[in-house]
């Protein structure tokens, strides 16, 4: 019985796409990958634009830093809530359904509305990064097991790589033609990604219907908008205010009551008992905390850029040149990629995770004590292009190669949240840390809080390295393959 599933999951793996989309994976590979650089190129393109965002709604810069914060904290709710959604021969539907909500989102924030329906289209892009997990089963599903593990590295890896090419290009947009037209043309190109989605995506396999947690739903979205709401306001209420200990301890509350309701479900919305182990352990760490240091360098680098000279250490530069500034960020993701997968392949991840993370490390280092020319800038996001993609491309097969093909988007739900949590909280903590070093009555936070915010990513990332090569072990001397296992078999370190 077990071999016979397992030659089926490995023929239906090297049979291509299931009925209902054009063409086979020279197809469908370069629309995943699209969908994926769009969704995450729409939620997080607001990084160069929080000071123009500041500017055209009269806000301070902690409040327009929520133009970054709300779409990345809606992705990591959205992610797991979505991938169950999508499980099974739902999938290409759900997919459709949340691009289509993605497009709804740019509009509202290429509108001359106020502040508040900017934030709530902002909020409806950030369920395009819920796709990810239904992106990363569908390449398992529908492409031959060699071509799925590259498309997964390369999915996982286009959070660097295509952010980094929006950057400039919304810089410029809303340097000559303002923020409205910025978050425009991004709704036309998502719109444009929609439709070659709905010409390409196959069906999914019908997979029997499981119970959809809602409790889990409910709890896992109150704790994280508790912590990250904490983190934002935390500075402006007053970190022991009423307020502050309420939303903190509500928060912590929730993520246990979650913990709890996910462990004792049969059909949890994350199945936490997929986490066991040392190597998916080992890689949902790593995604966490390099994904936290990484906001922090990219929440910190535009605003620094753009603040006036007048201060004594700002470029006052546009929002152009701080989308060029961010331009080696995505390109050294993109040579880094390929790079880091060979290494995996030779090395295996105990060694290529704890160097991505040390290599975003260096670049934080950098942010701290080298941050006086726009070169140094350059260079420093350069850096840590390279470090987070390293972490990407080699973490996602860790967690893959843990769980049965069935399994796949419930695990790598966890790990996308792990992500956009990481995000989210680094955009906040950014905000945090530039509040609390501004002066009372001032507009611009003082140079000392892009130090404060360089040594605080450095040392998470030493962390990172530190708990990657401790928790694998010599379990993962040789890499993982996403090859299809037989009867719900699974990896345990």
């Amino acid at each position: 019985m077990a071999s016979d599933r397992a030659g089926t999951d490995a023929a239906t793996a090297a049979a291509g796409p299931a009925p209902g989309g054009l063409g086979g994976p020279r197809v469908l590979v370069p629309v995943l990958v699209l969908l994926a650089t769009v969704v995450a190129v729409s939620s997080s393109v607001g990084a160069p634009l929080i000071p123009a965002v500041a500017d055209a709604y009269d806000a301070p810069l902690h409040v327009a830093q929520w133009s970054l914060t709300m779409p990345l904290l809606v992705g990591a709710v959205a992610t797991p809530v979505l991938g169950r959604l999508g499980d099974g021969s739902h999938r290409r539907a759900v997919a459709l359904s949340v691009l289509g909500v993605v497009v709804l989102g740019g509009v509202l924030t290429a509108l001359p509305l106020s502040l508040g329906w900017l934030l709530t289209g902002r909020g409806l892009q950030g369920f395009g990064l819920g796709l990810m997990p239904m992106l990363i089963a569908t390449a398992r599903e529908a492409l031959p097991p060699d071509r799925a593990r590259r498309t997964i590295a390369a999915l996982s890896i286009t959070v660097v790589s295509g952010v980094g090419l929006g950057y400039p290009i919304a810089g410029a947009l809303a340097t000559y033609g303002g923020v409205t037209l910025a978050f425009a043309v991004g709704a036309g190109i998502c719109a444009v990604a929609l439709l070659a989605g709905a010409l390409v995506l196959p069906k999914a396999s019908p997979a029997p219907a499981r119970r959809f947690d809602l409790p889990g739903a409910l709890l896992l979205g109150a704790g994280l908008a508790g912590a990250i709401v904490t983190l934002s306001e935390g500075e402006n209420w007053g970190w022991s205010s009423p307020r502050v200990l309420l939303v903190s301890a509500g928060s912590v509350l929730a993520l246990v009551a979650w913990a709890v309701v996910a462990l004792r479900t049969r059909a949890p919305l994350i199945d936490l008992r997929l986490a066991r182990g040392r190597l998916p352990a080992a890689g949902h760490v790593s995604v966490l905390l390099t994904s936290l240091a990484n906001y922090l360098l990219l929440g910190s680098v535009p605003i620094l850029v753009q603040t006036p000279v007048s201060s004594g250490y700002g470029f006052g530069a546009s929002g152009l040149v701080a989308g060029l500034v961010l331009l080696p960020f995505s390109l050294a993701g993109m040579v880094a990629g390929p790079i880091s997968r060979r290494l995996g392949e030779r090395w295996g991840p105990r060694l290529v995770l704890p160097l991505g993370a040390l290599l975003m490390g260096a670049s934080l280092v950098l942010l701290a004590v080298a941050r006086g020319h726009l070169w140094m800038l350059a260079v420093i996001t350069a850096v840590a292009g390279l470090g987070i993609s390293t972490v990407f491309a080699a973490a996602p097969n860790l967690v893959v190669a843990a769980v049965p093909p069935r399994e796949t988007g419930s695990a790598m739900a966890l790990n996308q949240v792990l992500r956009y949590a990481g995000f989210a909280v680094g955009s906040a903590l950014t905000a945090t840390v530039l509040a609390a070093v501004t002066p009372a009555g001032g507009e611009l936070p003082a140079e000392v809080g892009y130090t404060v915010i360089g040594l605080l990513g450095a040392g998470l990332s030493v962390v990172t390295a530190v708990l990657v090569w401790l928790l694998p072990g010599r379990a993962a001397a040789q890499p993982p393959s996403v090859a299809p296992r037989a009867s719900g078999e699974t990896v345990r370190a």
